[in-house]
């Protein structure tokens, strides 16, 4: 079993906002110019990550199925008459990356997780596993247009973060994985992200194996 105490959550639950309304609604929070060229996620995840204060000996884990795809189906979208400004939206880094780099920001170790399958189970191990004091575990979607039913985009835009650490002190909850018989198990990301926002506790099977279980203090 391995175990961490939620200390700090945030989320923004924009749901179907446009990327134009979420750029002037947290435009404020970045350089001047710099949302120009964000992606819908890098500006959530800006929003959320901003109250945890990201410091340079935190360890940060980010975890997105999709990632930021919908600046590629606007740059497409945009042709026979290309959009410059879109086609330096669409090969920009990873929503977090866009947010550390638009404020110059270090962290001690930073860990990636993209695709479905276990996403969640993956992010929180490497969170609660990560040897420094503190851990910062964020992610999240943008909203896409057409949604479609292929499986490849997100309907609704999300992001949120957490901060983890072992002191159980004026902590919000435990994040724990546990060894599980059950042989299979998946939790979707916002399934994930849904008992977050509604502090509402998990305990279920998120990878062969694996258990994950959220209660709240």
């Amino acid at each position: 079993m391995i175990e961490r105490h939620l200390h700090a959550l945030q989320f923004e639950d924009p749901g179907l906002e446009e990327t134009a309304a979420t750029r002037e609604r947290l435009r404020a929070l970045f350089p001047r110019g710099a949302t120009r060229r964000m992606t819908q996620l890098g500006l959530l995840l800006g929003s959320v990550l901003d109250p945890l204060h990201p410091a340079e000996e935190d360890a940060l884990v980010y975890a997105s199925s999709f990632g930021e795809s919908r600046a590629l189906h606007d740059y497409l979208a945009s042709f026979p008459t290309a959009s410059p400004t879109l086609f330096q939206t669409s090969i920009h880094p990873s929503a977090i990356q866009q947010v550390l780099v638009a404020r110059q920001q270090p962290v001690r170790e930073f860990f990636p997780f993209g695709g479905r399958a276990q996403l969640v189970a993956h992010a929180v191990e490497a969170a609660l596993l990560a040897p420094s004091p503190r851990t910062i575990l964020c992610g999240g979607e943008e909203r896409i247009l057409p949604p479609g039913d292929s499986g490849t985009a997100s309907p609704v835009g999300f992001a949120f973060a957490l901060a983890l650490g072992a002191d159980r002190a004026a902590a919000l909850g435990t994040l724990r994985l546990e060894e599980s018989p059950a042989p299979a198990g998946e939790l979707a990301l916002a399934e994930f992200f849904a008992a977050l926002r509604d502090r509402r506790p998990l305990d279920q099977p998120v990878a062969p194996g694996m258990r994950l279980v959220l209660t709240w203090l």
